[in-house]
């Protein structure tokens, strides 16, 4: 039988609850969760080196206060960039040490697991099947290269999510499904998996969220949730107006996840609201009935 369990990402908390006595407190407090998925948008590895430190320091001291398993770590909305497919080859060897800087913060906090998108091709180069390939086998190589380097951190796996569009990769369940194996045919450390997201089922004749699951569960340790429409990806919270228009239902996804092998999954709530008024204000309620209502189900 599956296990499920029930946490947050952190994208919630960039720049409106940066401080980490903020976010722990309204991750434990007011939505009684415990498993938190930190985002590097909240401490860049590009950042000075004493301040990491003292960072780190603070988040952990506030995680324990509040009893916080940060479970994993990833990027957000301000790193959604290029990285390990950059069309410049300077700038895809400073994503690739950013990464094993963003691993080494990853231990810190104690995570089994970190991961991104794959990496995001140009235009350009997503259009030149020539230049595509050679990027990607470049890419194939950092990543198991990083897998190699995650083991020395002692972590259980790395994971990509699959995304939207073509230059974004994984928009099929065929195309990620290959990078899966092209990463993990070297079997050296630790295996790569999948960060499913309910939202992001793109390809035109791929858009029901739950084949994903099915197809793709038994990869999928991690699960973003978020309430969503057909053919979008809303990042909407788990109301009652939202979710009489949504498409998510929590015991629907459940049922073809386990049809698809997952055994342990981490349902993360990735929730966004627009940097306008008056919905900033919004977003601690929201979250908390997200939570009540995802509750009934686990």
């Amino acid at each position: 039988m599956t296990q499920f369990k029930l946490g947050i990402n952190a994208g919630f908390a960039i720049n409106r609850y940066p401080e980490p006595e903020q976010w722990t407190r309204l991750v434990s407090e007011e939505f009684n969760l415990k498993y938190v998925q930190f985002v590097a948008d909240l401490l860049n590895p590009f950042l000075p080196e004493n301040i990491i430190k003292q960072q780190i320091a603070n988040i952990n001291k506030n995680c324990q206060k509040y009893d916080i398993n940060i479970n994993t770590t990833f990027t957000s909305a301000f790193t959604r960039v290029n990285h390990l497919l950059h069309p410049d080859k300077m700038q895809r060897e400073v994503w690739f040490k950013w990464f094993k800087d963003f691993f080494d913060i990853t231990a810190e906090f104690g995570a089994r697991a970190s991961g991104s998108h794959f990496g995001i091709l140009s235009m350009n180069d997503c259009y030149n099947e020539q230049r595509k390939e050679k990027l990607l086998k470049e890419a194939i190589s950092y990543w198991q290269q990083l897998a190699v380097y995650a083991q020395k951190k002692d972590f259980e796996y790395i994971m990509f999510e699959p995304m939207s569009v073509p230059r974004e990769l994984g928009w099929t369940i065929e195309e990620t499904k290959e990078l899966l194996n092209r990463v993990n045919k070297q079997n050296e450390g630790v295996p790569m998996k999948i960060c499913l997201d309910v939202g992001h089922a793109p390809h035109p004749d791929q858009r029901d969220p739950y084949l994903w699951c099915k197809e793709l569960g038994s990869e999928s340790p991690v699960v973003h949730i978020q309430q969503t429409e057909e053919d979008r990806s809303r990042h909407w919270p788990f109301t009652s107006e939202m979710n009489k228009k949504g498409i998510i239902d929590p015991e629907k996804i459940m049922k073809v996840l386990e049809q698809g092998g997952a055994k342990n999954v981490l349902f993360l709530l990735e929730i966004s609201h627009r940097e306008r008024y008056p919905e900033d204000l919004k977003v601690v309620e929201d979250l908390k009935n997200s939570v009540q209502y995802w509750k009934k189900f686990l």
